[in-house]
This record gives structure tokens, C-alpha cells and sequence, in this order.
């Protein structure tokens, strides 16, 4: 949603009318008001990773969701549509196709989402972060523009060297459980070491309290938070990123210069973590670990080994700088004037 907006607010502040579809259980319902645009609601579930029952109700609503989106786009003389994926946008897709609307898709993951493997043939466009995916749409048809990312995370200043090596570890806003747990099992080693570390760990909310505790325990400079709400502050200030592999954190690493090691979720839908990991690492711009092989020692001593490597850090940073992509918004709200006319 977040880039999704970024493109809503470009397509604004050009003058254009953009609204959303998407359902009332979905992220949406919460960010798209709040951010002053139109949401039009949808009834539609997923297909995959569901049981049989659900996937019989989603085939059952889909026929009518389309034919309702069809309707909707033709009345409201809609030019264009962007779609980022995912179920929701299955119905709204076909829906333009049908209306002869021109569909333009950001694909931000290594590998495409579900619904756009299955329209890439009919995209007008499609808008890749990495150069790999392209063969998933038609020829002539793609563009590398990355993802859109706040623009505070391109305009932070280098990390200047100092005694303390600052470790910024996030599971992102829910927090992850696997990254929790190492987190936690290597504080006693980096403390027995007498390791110059600063750790800063956004839990999530289920697991703070106790996380919390377990740090002040440990006797380690540094925070554990729930949530961190300035995270472009916390890139800053981290000497290295320990996070999951999903677009968005990927392309923040990028946009920021961050040297990190990232830990696919392995239960992610095509698992696009993975490949999304394995783009980063392939590049030198992060250190790959898989979710079952990461524990407090694991972390302990990939950190201990970078943190006594400025070198190789500097070499990770200019490579994640080299992936990154600014103006994405502003390149996706180009294409879809261009589409529309």
C-alpha cells in the first residue's frame, strides 16, 4: 500500500483523479481514507495457501467481483489502472482488461505475485525492480524502476565509524519471531565477549514485554521497541541491518546504502523472499541466512566477522546503493499518462 500511494499522491498532485480498490479487512481500509483518497470495496479472498472451502468461495465471487469492476470502470471513464498484485487486484484487473482499460503493473519481488504471472502477457506495462523479471512479461513491454521508498532513506548521510557497532534488527512492523529469538540467544555472547555492540530491535508488540526484559538483563547498550515510527533515523544511525527480505525492506536497503544480512521468510507466497535475498546477495550488497539456520551464535558470528570488515562493509553499502532506483513514483506516474493517452 505505501507505494501504491506514493504513486496516488504523484498522479494528485499532476492533477489527476486516482481512487482505490480493495477490501474492508485489507491494510486499505485503514491507509487509503487516512491518506484522503476514495476506496471502493471489494468482496474477494484468496486463492492460494487456503483451504478448499475458501478457494471454492473465492472462485464463486470472482465472476461477479469482475463484472462489477467492469461496470464501475467504464462508468467512471477511468483512463488507467496500476495494480501491484495480489488477490484483490485479480477482479479489477480482468475487469479493465475487459473494458479495453490499459493495465500497468509494479512487479516489486524477484519473482512475480500469482495474479501478475497470470495478466503479465496482457500488461500495457510492467514496472520491475529487478532486471531478472522481466522475462515474466512481454517483450519491450518493462522497465526497471525499483519500488517507491520514502525519500528520507535516499538522503541519509553516511554512517560515520566509531567504537560502537550499531546492529538495527527488524522483523518489520508485526516483528518476527525468528529474528526475536536470535536477537535474544546472541546478547549473552556479544556481552561475554565484551563486544563494543548497540543493539536496536523492533519486536513487534506480542513479544516486546518479554524482549524487553531478556535486553535489560543482558546489560547491552541499546533499545528494544515495538515499533520503531522514525525508521529512516534508525537506518541512519545502524552500522548494519538485520532484517526479512520482503520488497519494501529490500528496496529501503537499497535506497539507503545499508549493508545487511537478511533472513527470507520462508513461508512467504512463491517464496519471493528467497529470490528477492538471493538478487541482493548475488549483487554483494547483503549476506543471505535461511530462516532455520539463523540463531544467537549464527548472528554473533556474521556480525563479529563484518563488524571487523569496513572494508567489505563499504563494498556491501555501494552495492546496495547501486540497486537502488529513485523517482520510482514519479517514473510510474509518467507511464500511466503515457498508457492513458
Amino acid at each position: 500500500m505505501i507505494p501504491s500511494l506514493a504513486v496516488a499522491r504523484e498522479l494528485r498532485r499532476r492533477g489527476h483523479e486516482a481512487f482505490f480498490v480493495g477490501t474492508e479487512r485489507g491494510v486499505e481500509a485503514r491507509l487509503v481514507p487516512a491518506a484522503g483518497f476514495e476506496l471502493q470495496k471489494i468482496h474477494i479472498g484468496a486463492l492460494k495457501r487456503v483451504g478448499a472451502v475458501q478457494r471454492l468461495a473465492t472462485l464463486a465471487q470472482l465472476p461477479l467481483s469482475t463484472f462489477r469492476m467492469f461496470g464501475m470502470l467504464r462508468k467512471r471513464r477511468t483512463s488507467a489502472v496500476f495494480s501491484m498484485g495480489g488477490y484483490a487486484a485479480g477482479p479489477v484487473v480482468m475487469g479493465a482488461l475487459a473494458a479495453g482499460r490499459p493495465v500497468v503493473v509494479m512487479e516489486p519481488n524477484a519473482i512475480p505475485g500469482f495474479t501478475n504471472r497470470r495478466i503479465g502477457r496482457y500488461v500495457a506495462r510492467a514496472l520491475v525492480s529487478f532486471p531478472d523479471t522481466s522475462r515474466y512479461f512481454p517483450r519491450g513491454r518493462t522497465e526497471v524502476t525499483g519500488l517507491p521508498v520514502r525519500e528520507e532513506f535516499f538522503n541519509l548521510p553516511a554512517k560515520q565509524p566509531s567504537e560502537t557497532f550499531t546492529i538495527l534488527v527488524t522483523g518489520g512492523s508485526q516483528g518476527s519471531r525468528t529474528l526475536n529469538r536470535a536477537a535474544r540467544e546472541s546478547w549473552p555472547l556479544f556481552r561475554q565477549a565484551n563486544f563494543p555492540v548497540r543493539f536496536v530491535l523492533q519486536t513487534g508488540q506480542p513479544e516486546f514485554e518479554a524482549l524487553r526484559a531478556a535486553f535489560a538483563e543482558a546489560q547491552l547498550p541499546g533499545e528494544v521497541l515495538p515499533f520503531i515510527t522514525d525508521m529512516p533515523a534508525a537506518f541512519a544511525a545502524a552500522d548494519l541491518v538485520v532484517c526479512r527480505s520482503g520488497a519494501g525492506a529490500v528496496a529501503e536497503l537499497a535506497a539507503a546504502g545499508k549493508p545487511s544480512i537478511v533472513v527470507p521468510f520462508p513461508f512467504a507466497a512463491d517464496d519471493h523472499q528467497l529470490r528477492n535475498a538471493q538478487a541482493f546477495s548475488d549483487a554483494g550488497a547483503s549476506q543471505m541466512v535461511q530462516d532455520r539456520e539463523l540463531t544467537g551464535a549464527k548472528l554473533y558470528e556474521m556480525v563479529a566477522i563484518l563488524a571487523r570488515a569496513p572494508r567489505l562493509l563499504e563494498q556491501m553499502s555501494a552495492a546496495a546503493r547501486r540497486l537502488a532506483h529513485p523517482g520510482a513514483a514519479a517514473r510510474a506516474a509518467d507511464i500511466l499518462e503515457e498508457v492513458a493517452q
